[in-house]
This record gives structure tokens, C-alpha cells and sequence, in this order.
């Protein structure tokens, strides 16, 4: 098994991937809710909310992004766009969707009006944290995944389709399944213009 560290230095975009995962279906639901019961969030608001979406519904997820962007993409330039969700995205095993409960958070502001304006600033925190901790688990487990990001364009439809709440707003999504090919080499800036310390 990897350790912390190795996870998160492994962790990449992974765009070439296949429907197949190394883990099975119940040990992914595992990994979603052991993220969702564990990672912290402000105020302990647990805000965030997860859908994980397989088969037939992952398949569902990718095809209603399509059709979203098929209305605004100019009809010589969706073959391009078509071609990069079929390939990259809707060839995976699953989608991890990332939602913010907006009821949670106009709550905290009503109860702490002192820092009404902080709480849609901090949700974000908290779905950044979701979105990190999940990858990474995901990267642990052999899968590779990248994040995207296609809300609010297709949220109304996917809260529809799946039945969910209008308070949950779509933040991000997540399409995983096992890597074919691996990422291209990572550059970094000099970590002493990234990092100071003061002893």
C-alpha cells in the first residue's frame, strides 16, 4: 500500500483511461463515504455532498454534457469536443460528482452572521478538500482520474435525472478508471519562490 505522501506525489491527471477498475464497486462506494465521513470541513458543516455515478449512469452523466455543449459548442468544432469526452472522460469506469448543499451553508450564515460572507468562500474549501482527498484515494486504489469542471451548464439536468436536491450545487466532476497510458512529465517552479519559512 502507498503511504500519504507517495499517494499525493502520484496523483495526476490521468486522462487515458479505461472502463475497468482494479477494486470493486463496493469497495469504491467505501472510499466516497469514508471521504464524506472524514475530511474536515468549517464549522463541522459537512457540507459537501458526493454522487457516484457507474455504469449505465456514468455513461448517462457524459452523454447529457455532450448534449448541453452541443447547444453552445459551433457545430465545426464539436467533433473535437465529442471526441475528447468520449475518449477521455465517458470511457472511464465512473464519475465522482461534487456538490455543495446551499441549505448548509445560508444556515451557518444566518446562525454566525458574523462571517456570512466567509461561508460560501469556505464551502468551496471544504468541496477542494473532498475533491483532493478522493483522488488521491482513487490513486491509491489504482485508478487515475482528472478533474473537470462542466456546471452550471448541465446542473439542472443532472440534479433531474438523479433526483437531487436544488439546493445541491454541482461544483465539479470527476471521471476515473484505470490508467492506459501515463501522464506527461510534471514541471515545478522553484519551490523557494512557492514556499518561504521563518525560524
Amino acid at each position: 500500500m502507498k503511504s500519504l505522501k507517495e499517494s499525493i506525489e502520484k496523483r495526476r491527471s490521468i486522462y487515458a483511461i479505461s472502463n475497468q477498475s482494479p477494486i470493486s464497486d463496493t469497495e469504491l462506494e467505501g472510499l466516497i463515504k469514508f471521504a464524506a465521513t472524514h475530511v474536515p470541513s468549517a464549522f463541522n458543516s459537512q457540507s459537501t455532498r458526493l454522487v457516484l455515478l457507474l455504469g449505465d449512469n456514468h455513461k448517462k452523466f457524459w452523454d447529457i454534457t455532450k448534449d448541453a455543449l452541443r447547444k453552445i459548442v459551433p457545430k465545426e468544432a464539436f467533433a473535437a469536443t465529442e471526441q475528447k469526452i468520449d475518449s477521455c472522460f465517458a470511457a472511464g469506469y465512473g464519475t465522482v460528482l461534487y456538490f455543495e448543499d446551499q441549505t448548509v451553508v445560508e444556515s451557518l450564515q444566518k446562525d454566525f452572521p458574523l462571517y456570512a460572507n466567509n461561508f460560501p468562500v469556505w464551502s468551496q474549501h471544504t468541496s477542494a478538500m473532498h475533491q483532493f482527498a478522493v483522488w488521491n484515494l482513487l490513486e491509491e486504489a489504482g485508478l487515475g482520474a482528472t478533474l473537470q469542471h462542466y456546471n452550471p451548464l448541465i446542473d439542472e439536468e443532472v440534479r433531474k435525472t438523479w433526483n437531487l436536491p436544488a439546493s445541491w450545487t454541482l461544483i465539479a466532476e470527476m471521471p476515473f478508471g484505470t490508467p492506459v497510458a501515463d501522464a506527461g512529465e510534471k514541471t515545478f517552479q522553484p519551490i523557494e519562490d512557492r514556499v518561504k519559512i521563518f525560524k
